[in-house]
């Protein structure tokens, strides 16, 4: 990765100790872990081979837990492969797509989910040209549980030999896909979106199960690079997350809305004011249900680095105060999952002395929030990806990638305690 998406201090080696509430956070949350008991997860052996990478997990409506990850073809190239869980262990892996032009990288990765009908939707990305970052979207879908899939499908229609990536895919309530996406057409080639350049922007649309596109739309013309975006679907409409960008250099967190047939203005979810000229390579992570919505997000405003998780009641319309999330010491790379009780549980990667650890935190819809529990070790290099989890009932799934000589895909599992 190029060094213009990196902070200009290095996050392994900075300790931060956050000392408690800011005069403009009174709301946040003081970590009393002293009487909670750690979440357990337990390993599911993984059915990714040598070399796997990039893993995401999700839940479909009939409770069929999916994992997919990308891994080296043995005859060149990389492919896109699936797998689902069965009676407690991974069935054997399908393939999705594979190719040997595509655009691999830990930070902006393919994804699998499933459409309100049980159609499978997966998205990856390939090179458009030699140009380091120049890739396109690709879009495919299976109407028959993943036994076959579609000639794949390109969402933005600009024809541009620049980058197109970090994607969000939802089931729209119409019953075709929605896919969110980075894109660089306006960036002439460029990324950090200096000099003559244009800005990187945000633009969605929605494709049916024949692949026809509809409403190609702009959804904010001035974002942030190469970080993360994240989408969830509420009872009226849809919410998309992302890291704005102002003249300024201001990078927090905004949302844009769909609700009554229309887009909302870009809003910023909270004045965190993260002075950045680079861009982080982390971004929010949403969830919903009906008219709730989690939303957690990294910021090192003020040389300080946090996790920060708001609730919203009104699908995104308002958020409340943020709590505080990690340790002291976060990388970042987060996810986050409503459970049943309308609590959320957070997933990230902290530093520690001598090495990192993915960790997770429930924090309560009053703000209140558990002890961490750590599920694994893991590397602070790029190479350890980003955690992903999903749920289903209370069982809480997680997938990352393992940093070795090959790297691979690992996966656990942790049950909660009955009535969560």
């Amino acid at each position: 990765m190029r060094s213009i998406r990196f902070l200009l201090f290095p996050f392994a080696a900075v300790l931060v100790v956050i000392n408690g509430c800011t005069p403009s956070e009174s709301t946040q949350q003081t970590l009393d872990t002293a009487t909670i008991a750690p979440i357990s997860f337990q390993d599911i052996p993984s059915p990714a081979g040598p070399g796997s990478t990039t893993p995401t997990v999700h839940t479909t409506n009939e409770g069929v837990v999916l994992l997919s990850w990308v891994e080296p073809h043995a005859e060149g190239g990389h492919v896109l492969l699936f797998s689902r869980l069965e009676h407690d262990g991974w069935s054997t892996p399908k393939t999705i797509a594979q190719g040997e032009d595509w655009f691999v990288n830990w930070a902006d990765f393919p994804s699998l989910i499933s459409l309100d009908d049980g159609t499978l939707a997966a998205h990856y990305l390939v090179k458009s040209a030699e140009a380091t970052y120049a890739y396109d979207v690709h879009v495919t879908q299976s109407l028959d549980g993943g036994q076959t899939w579609s000639p794949s499908v390109i969402p933005h229609t600009d024809g541009t030999q620049t980058e197109h990536g970090f994607v969000s895919m939802l089931p729209a309530s119409d019953g075709r896909l929605f896919a969110a996406w980075l894109d660089g057409r306006e960036t002439g080639g460029g990324h950090d979106g200096h000099g003559p350049r244009g800005a990187m922007t945000l633009r969605a649309a929605t494709l049916n199960h024949a692949g026809t596109l509809y409403d190609e739309t702009l959804l904010d013309e001035r974002i942030c690079e190469c970080c993360q975006t994240s989408a969830a679907r509420t009872t009226n409409g849809l919410v998309v997350a992302y890291r704005d960008r102002s003249d300024e250099e201001i990078r927090d967190i905004a949302v844009v809305r769909w609700q009554n047939g229309t887009w909302s203005t870009p809003q910023t979810v909270h004045e965190d004011r993260w002075h950045i000229l680079g861009c982080p390579v982390n971004g929010p992570a949403l969830a919903a249900a009906g008219d709730q919505i989690a939303l957690a997000w990294f910021t090192a405003a003020q040389d300080k680095r946090r996790i920060k998780l708001s609730f919203s009641a009104d699908e995104g319309l308002s958020f409340g105060a943020p709590v505080q999330v990690d340790d002291g010491s976060p990388i970042g790379r987060l996810d986050t999952i409503l459970l049943q009780d309308g609590s959320a549980l957070v997933s990230w990667i902290e530093n520690t002395d001598d090495r990192a650890e993915i960790r997770v935190r429930r924090v309560y819809p009053d703000g209140t929030p558990d002890a961490s529990s750590v599920v694994a070790a893991t590397s602070a290099s790029r190479a350890s990806g980003v955690p992903r989890i999903t749920r289903n009932g209370n069982a809480v799934y997680i997938a990352w990638t393992e940093a070795g000589t090959p790297p691979s895909v690992r996966t656990a599992v942790a049950k909660l305690l009955v009535g969560v």
